[in-house]
């Protein structure tokens, strides 16, 4: 068999279309300025149904108000205090959490703007911030339903309508086979993965492709300088350039033709293994420099954190008391052996400690078989044969078996957020085989965590796991750690193994 070249499709003859189920009403919607119109018009409607909710709320308790028409100066008020604050900028995936505390200081700033502006230049009635605070209670309530309904359908369109925007791919490495696994798993994301732009062309043995197991189903439509006949052929909404090998001329020819067609282009850092969120652009002249924020496990913050953690960890075992001591009844009553399960785990800096759990699984018998893990899975969940207990079933559904570490958050072993510790025999080989897997022992680990938040829990991929740990520990804040432990509230509520 003879090795050859795969032609690239010929994008006038078979046109790859990847929204054809979609209106043309939803194409709009989800390209500029649509989204940010739809979103708009949101806050106009739930900021005025404030304005008149609050004027019929200070009518039925007072006497004197300002002028109604001066209340209505808080609707343009709040879209501008939105939009100075960018918080109708684009975002890939749009979340409640991340919005909710810049809404609250919009809406604070708005209502202190409008109160200003009656009072310094209409009336200085006593009742006038009564009014104003009463409008903007409604409006903290009204805005911030109405971006939750807005998420929830923009989430709904994705991920069980199939609303993406079909995107091309620039670029044929390993971060760009990973990022169309990305939009592939996680539609919530609004991008359709529709064709490969790389300058090398894809092999065949015979009729057979090699070298491309990961994306077989996105056809590559030739090399980077044929993007326009690419965003033809596919009818792409979105581009994201992952070519690792583009020189930077290149990569600003492809980022231009694609934004003289309207269409937005992501692109990959040079240095994206550093490259967090809180990463800024700066100029030293009229060259743009990325400055790159440190995160020192070290400092203070981290201090602030783990005795935080210790504090809370306490109080927590102090409040669920009474369940964690029926919980021990249950675990004692439920067969022989004891009421915890310690197992050697590996902390930070590689320090081994032992990870408290209920006991969930009856002593083991002669009967009870071996197992293997499959091959790029994770150690976790029910290994082998299942000797959970009933009582057992409930806890692992529930995660209520990982109670018993919070005594390891309040011995400073654990915090109560970071990255899931593993076992020592396993961390060396995930060391040698995952690429930056060693890096997430460089703060303690956690009860919960953002890769499980997100799904990565029990034997799911490793990879994965040490993508979402690292992403945590070099993007970490107290606001991240709150949004986390919301999150695990939510997960709670999945079932689990």
């Amino acid at each position: 068999m003879a090795l050859q070249t795969a032609p690239a499709p010929s994008p006038t003859s078979t046109p790859v279309r990847g929204e054809e189920t979609d209106s043309a009403l939803l194409r709009r919607i989800r390209r500029d300025p649509g989204h940010s119109i739809v979103t708009v018009v949101v806050d106009v409607v739930a900021a005025s149904a404030a304005v008149a909710i609050g004027s019929i709320w200070a009518d039925a308790t007072q006497d004197q108000h300002p002028p109604l028409w001066a209340l209505w100066l808080f609707v343009p008020t709040v879209v501008m205090t939105f939009a100075l604050q960018q918080m109708y900028r684009r975002q890939l995936r749009r979340n409640f959490l991340d919005e909710l505390a810049p809404v609250m200081t919009a809406l604070a700033v708005a209502a202190v703007l409008t109160l200003g502006f009656i009072v310094t230049f209409l009336t200085q009635a006593s009742q006038t911030g009564v009014t104003t605070t009463k409008v903007w209670i409604c409006a903290v309530v009204l805005v911030t339903v109405g971006r939750f309904v807005r998420v929830v359908i923009q989430r709904n369109l994705r991920v069980r309508r199939g609303s993406l925007a079909p995107t091309l791919v620039v670029g044929d490495g390993p971060i760009a086979h990973q990022l169309i696994a990305r939009m592939k798993d996680m539609p919530e994301y609004g991008l359709r993965p529709v064709g490969i732009l790389a300058t090398t062309p894809l092999q065949v043995v015979g009729d057979v492709p090699v070298g491309d197991p990961l994306s077989p189903d996105v056809p590559r439509l030739g090399p980077p300088r044929t993007i326009k006949e690419a965003i033809a052929a596919t009818e792409a909404e979105e581009i994201v350039v992952a070519a690792e090998d583009m020189d930077d001329d290149q990569l600003a020819r492809v980022v231009r033709a694609a934004h003289r067609r309207g269409i937005r282009a992501w692109v990959l850092p040079r240095a994206h293994d550093a490259v967090g969120a809180r990463a800024r652009i700066d100029h030293l002249g009229g060259v743009p420099l990325l400055i790159l924020p440190r995160i020192n496990p070290r400092s203070w913050q981290f201090a602030v954190k783990h005795s935080v953690d210790r504090m809370a960890g306490a109080v927590g075992l102090l409040l669920i008391s009474p369940i964690f001591l029926t919980l021990m009844l249950l675990v004692r009553l439920s067969s022989p052996g004891p009421i915890f399960f310690s197992q050697e785990r590996v902390g930070r800096n590689g320090k081994v400690f032992g990870c408290l759990k209920f006991r969930s699984m009856r002593p083991p018998t002669e009967a009870d078989k071996a197992f293997e893990l499959k091959a790029g899975a994770a150690p976790g969940g029910v290994e082998g044969v299942d000797r959970r207990t009933k009582v057992g079933k409930i806890m692992r559904s529930t995660s209520m078996d990982e109670l018993p570490q919070l005594i390891n958050v309040v011995r400073g072993e654990m915090s109560l957020v970071g990255p899931r510790p593993e076992r020592p025999e396993f961390v060396e080989l995930f060391d040698m085989q995952i690429r930056r897997y060693g890096e997430r022992h460089r703060v303690k680990a956690g009860v919960t965590g953002w890769a499980q938040v997100h799904g990565l829990r029990g034997q799911t991929s490793i990879a994965d796991r040490a993508e979402w740990d690292n992403y945590y520990i070099e993007n970490w804040s107290i606001a991240l750690d709150l949004k986390i432990l919301a999150l695990t509230v939510l997960t709670v509520f999945h079932r689990a193994e």
